[in-house]
């Protein structure tokens, strides 16, 4: 479950990534919709990067190399 959760997060920062490129396009820098899009994508990073840090500390996850000692 927790698995799949990092793979939703993922997918919506890359899906906001791309409306981001789509607004760049589109808009022509006429409106803030880039900017929302590119915050949203952050936003998402971030969530992913504390899920990861989380699921690692938690055991959730395991690295594939053990930490040195």
């Amino acid at each position: 479950m927790f698995k799949a959760l990092l793979v939703v997060v993922f997918l919506a920062a890359v899906i906001s990534l791309f409306s981001g490129l789509f607004y760049i396009l589109r808009d022509r820098g006429q409106s803030s919709r880039t900017v929302h899009a590119l915050t949203l994508r952050v936003f998402f990073c971030m969530l992913l990067l504390l899920l990861l840090v989380y699921g690692i500390y938690s055991g959730q996850l395991m690295p594939n190399h053990p930490w040195p000692v």
